[in-house]
This record gives structure tokens, C-alpha cells and sequence, in this order.
């Protein structure tokens, strides 16, 4: 079993550092730019605070709510890294400082591999199940791609795993009548805390711990007063730790831990009212109907899994003819996510791009759609995993570097852009300036020549003598020619530049469909 281990760490690091390659290979997002601004702000605000006493200019800032949390994680990797990957990209400083961050958040979902495979094998008992579906997670295109790119819901899904894993360790203590390691409370604290300091929306993990604590208590027929008597020293130790972690946490906290609640308020809302493009409907993140989740879900899932899950009627007696410990385990997997989707829809929890903020619940609707189908016929689920995983790694190469765009079968039977939304984050702006370079190079461009577009492919292209960067929407202002634009991010309907020529598109096929899916258009205009 060591050996195996070892081999399986040996492979898990590989992947690391391929997916880590690959992730500072990227583009540059929108929510980069943001979340490194983020960063910045509450910075000077701690140090404010901490010389002063107080941060007024903080406490003004918008996004005072928006959590820093995964920056405690990611600067070591930015001060150390940066240098070597402006050096080895060719970009600004501040780009690789920005790409740099994708190093991070790679290596976190990488260790929330870890704690999934960890979590099948305590539900599974099975060694080429807790593989497998681990496999499946790591290479699903639509995670892996994210994976590269997003530092905000890979570091919240992961560190999710992460607390999920230490909940069923102590859940297991307490059926088991075993004594409670203090080691434990403290890290399922810590890292409850730390989810709250990524993103406010951490506090939806108690519905998950009180889904567990009512599952035992059904099935380990504990007397709940006495439950609470008994383990009211690691109850209230937990809690007293869990305060502490997110005060220190979440400098926004510190003049007044009752933003905590005003935090939960202004998130829930969040005023961003952009729409998202679903199924050919601009669907407003502050309007949105139920069906928006069960769309995107439907076209985003692997068909097996939403087979997986389909299937539940038809194992559900199987499943509660398995040992109190799995049954316990599936329950917590199974109810989760359906409370909180629900909650969303009941409370008009504004959303947007699709199902990122809901992401957190994809690896446990792996879980139980893969273990549904190993319980109805384990040599079946062998049959479909394994070319699954194939078909995974195949299309991860054959759509680089737009994985995290990746949408079923059931969406290619559909014009995809033109009724989903694709390159959201406009990570086509690494391959549009390698075109712009291409395209002034061959004509003999001046340098000082103007580029219009998202100017977050300016860190790119400054290395390359270019100086003028303006807003796409700034076009029809436009008085001097030539120039150049482009078109990307979102492929919401925009005018084109009047009186240019397309000299690019960037766009990508899936693997066995020959659909052009397009995420980008670049212009010269002369």
C-alpha cells in the first residue's frame, strides 16, 4: 500500500508540474487584475490599521467584503517566482506578478486531489475506485482548465475538500465512540475560517456540517443532549478558534467583527449585473431564473455523471443495505448540494459565468454520481471510467488553452457561441498578442501604433516596444489611423470596427466535432 501511495504521490507531483507549466502559459483575466487590486487595498489598510488604529479609505473601498484570503497562500509563490517567469514569458513585471499567482493555484487543486482521493477511499473502501475517480476529477477540462487561471473558486473548491476531508475524520471519531484529537478540531476550525477569508460564502459549509450531525444522529441513535454535554469542551473550543482564525483572517473584521454580517449582505448581492449568456438568453446576475443552474449543470457536467446521478432510484436500496459509516458519508455528499442550490434559488443569490461560483459543489456531485454507478455494477463503472479519463485527456490537449470553456456533448448540438458564453475571461489576449506581434512584424508597423481591446494584453506586449493601449469601447472615438482592435472576453453581440480588415480569429474545436467554437477577433484598421 506504501509503494502504491508513493507511486500515485510520484504521478500527482508530475501532474503538478505540468499543469504549473501550463497555467503560466496562459492568459491574463479580468479577475486577476481585481484580485491582485484587492490585495493591495486591504494591505495598505492592514498597515494602516495596525500604525493608526484605523483605515477610513478602506473601509470606503467597494470591495472591502471581497476576500483576500488565498493571497496569505499565493505571495510566497509571487515574490519568489516572479522574476524567473518574466524572464521566461516575456511579459511586464506586473503581468508576471499577476501569472505568477497561477502557480498557486494550481499547486492547491493539486493538493485537493489529496483530500478527494482520501474522501473516496473513506466512502469507497476501494483502492481502484478512489483512483479512478480521483483521475476523473484532475482531468476533467472544465476544473483543469480553471485550475490554471481562477484564484478564486479553485482555492474556495479546494479548500471545501480540504474541510470536508477533516468534518468525516472527527464524524468518523464520534460514531465510533473514539476519543476526539484536539489536532483536528483546530484544523477543521482553521480551515473553516480560512474558506470564510477566500470568499464570505465559506459560512455555507455549517450547512454541510449540520447535514453531517443530523445523518449521525439518525444513524449512530445518539441522544443529542447528551451529545452536547459530552463534547461541549471540543464544541466550544472549536467555536472559541473558529472566531479567532476569521478575525485575524479578514482585516475588514478587525474595527468591527459585525461586518462579518454586513460582508454576508453586500456578497449575496454582489452589484455586478452582468448577464451571462445561457442558451442564447442574456440571463442578469441579479435576475436570475431557478432554471439558470439546472442549464448550466446540465451542459457543463459530464454526460456519465448526470447519468450517475439519474440512476439513484435504481441503487437506493443497494446504497442503504451498505454499513452505517458509507451510508452516513453519501448522505452528507448527496444532501449538500441540493440544500444549497436550493437556498440560492430561494434567497436570488446573485451569480454569474455560468456555474464558477456554485464549482464547489462539483467534485461531490462526482462523488456520488461515480460511486452511484460503481454500487449499481463495479465492472460497468470500470467500462465507462476508463475511457472517460481517456476522452478527458485527449480533449484537454485538443483545446488547450480554453479547457476551462469546456462544455458537454449535449451543448455541441447547439451553435456554442452563440448561445453559451466561452472565453469569459478573455484569456485569448496571450494568443492575440502573439498575432499582434506577428501581424506588425510582417507589415512593418510603427510601434507607437494604438491597440484596442480589454488593455490587459498591453503586459504582454510593452515588452515588445508597443506604447498606446486603449478600451475597446473607446473605438468610436478613434481619430487617428491605423490601429488595431480586437474583440474578446465576452462574446456578448458588440459592433465591429467600421471599415477594417479581420486578420484573426482565435477559436478551437472540440475533440471528434468539427464546430468552430470562436473566443477572440483581432482587426487592423487602416
Amino acid at each position: 500500500m506504501i509503494k502504491k501511495n508513493l507511486i500515485l504521490l510520484f504521478l500527482l507531483t508530475l501532474y503538478t508540474l505540468f499543469g504549473a507549466w501550463l497555467s503560466i502559459n496562459n492568459g491574463i483575466s479580468h479577475d486577476a487584475f481585481h484580485e491582485q487590486a484587492n490585495w493591495h487595498k486591504n494591505l495598505e489598510g492592514i498597515k494602516l490599521f495596525l500604525t493608526t488604529g484605523e483605515y477610513e479609505e478602506f473601509l470606503n473601498y467597494k470591495d472591502k467584503y471581497h476576500g483576500i484570503g488565498f493571497h496569505f497562500f499565493s505571495q510566497p509563490f509571487q515574490f519568489f517566482f516572479s522574476d524567473i517567469v518574466e524572464e521566461i514569458i516575456g511579459v511586464s513585471s506586473y503581468g508576471s506578478l499577476l501569472i505568477t499567482k497561477h502557480i498557486s493555484i494550481f499547486i492547491i487543486f493539486s493538493i485537493s486531489a489529496i483530500f478527494f482521493y482520501l474522501i473516496a477511499l473513506n466512502i469507497s473502501k476501494n483502492l481502484n475506485f478512489s483512483i479512478l475517480t480521483t483521475a476523473i476529477y484532475i482531468t476533467y477540462p472544465y476544473l483543469f482548465g480553471h485550475a490554471q487561471i481562477n484564484p478564486k473558486d479553485i482555492p474556495f473548491l479546494s479548500v471545501w475538500l480540504i474541510n470536508t476531508y477533516f468534518f468525516l475524520v472527527i464524524l468518523k471519531s464520534f460514531f465510533n465512540k473514539e476519543k476526539i484529537k484536539m489536532r483536528n478540531i483546530i484544523l477543521l476550525s482553521f480551515f473553516s475560517a480560512y474558506l470564510i477569508s477566500i470568499r464570505i460564502s465559506g459560512i455555507l459549509i455549517f450547512i454541510q456540517y449540520f447535514v453531517g450531525i443530523l445523518v449521525l444522529n439518525n444513524y449512530a441513535k445518539i441522544n443529542f443532549k447528551s451529545f452536547l454535554i459530552k463534547n461541549i469542551k471540543y464544541i466550544l473550543y472549536s467555536f472559541v478558534t473558529f472566531f479567532l482564525f476569521v478575525l485575524v483572517l479578514n482585516p475588514i473584521f478587525w474595527h468591527n467583527p459585525f461586518e462579518f454580517f454586513n460582508s454576508i449582505k453586500w456578497m449575496s448581492k454582489y452589484q455586478q449585473d452582468v448577464c451571462t449568456l445561457t442558451l442564447g438568453n442574456c440571463m442578469k446576475s441579479l435576475n436570475l431564473p431557478s432554471s439558470y443552474f439546472f442549464i448550466w449543470f446540465f451542459f457543463k457536467l459530464p454526460i456519465l455523471i448526470i447519468i450517475g446521478l439519474f440512476i439513484y432510484p435504481m441503487i437506493e436500496k443497494k446504497i442503504f443495505q451498505l454499513n452505517k459509516e458509507t451510508i452516513i458519508q453519501y448522505l452528507i455528499f448527496l444532501i449538500t448540494p441540493i440544500i444549497i442550490i436550493l437556498l440560492f434559488i430561494l434567497k436570488d443569490i446573485a451569480l454569474y459565468d455560468e456555474v464558477r461560483h456554485i464549482m464547489f459543489l462539483i467534485p461531490f456531485l462526482f462523488l456520488v454520481s461515480l460511486f452511484n454507478i460503481f454500487i449499481f455494477n463495479k465492472k460497468l463503472f470500470h467500462i465507462l471510467a476508463i475511457p472517460l479519463l481517456l476522452f478527458f485527456i485527449v480533449e484537454n490537449f485538443s483545446i488547450n488553452p480554453y479547457q476551462y470553456t469546456w462544455l458537454n456533448s449535449f451543448a455541441k448540438f447547439k451553435k456554442i457561441d452563440k448561445n453559451f458564453e466561452v472565453d469569459y475571461w478573455g484569456i485569448s489576449n496571450k494568443n492575440l498578442q502573439k498575432e499582434i506581434i506577428k501581424y506588425t512584424n510582417l507589415n512593418s508597423l510603427d510601434k507607437k501604433i494604438c491597440i484596442y481591446g480589454d488593455t490587459y494584453v498591453k503586459e504582454f506586449l510593452i515588452t515588445n516596444n508597443f506604447k498606446c493601449f486603449k478600451n475597446y469601447s473607446e473605438l468610436d472615438s478613434a481619430k487617428i489611423r491605423p490601429f488595431i482592435a480586437y474583440q474578446n472576453v465576452r462574446n456578448i453581440k458588440r459592433n465591429n470596427p467600421r471599415d477594417c480588415k479581420l486578420i484573426h480569429e482565435e477559436k478551437y474545436q472540440y475533440s471528434f466535432f468539427n464546430q468552430d467554437v470562436k473566443v477572440a477577433n483581432l482587426w487592423f484598421c487602416n
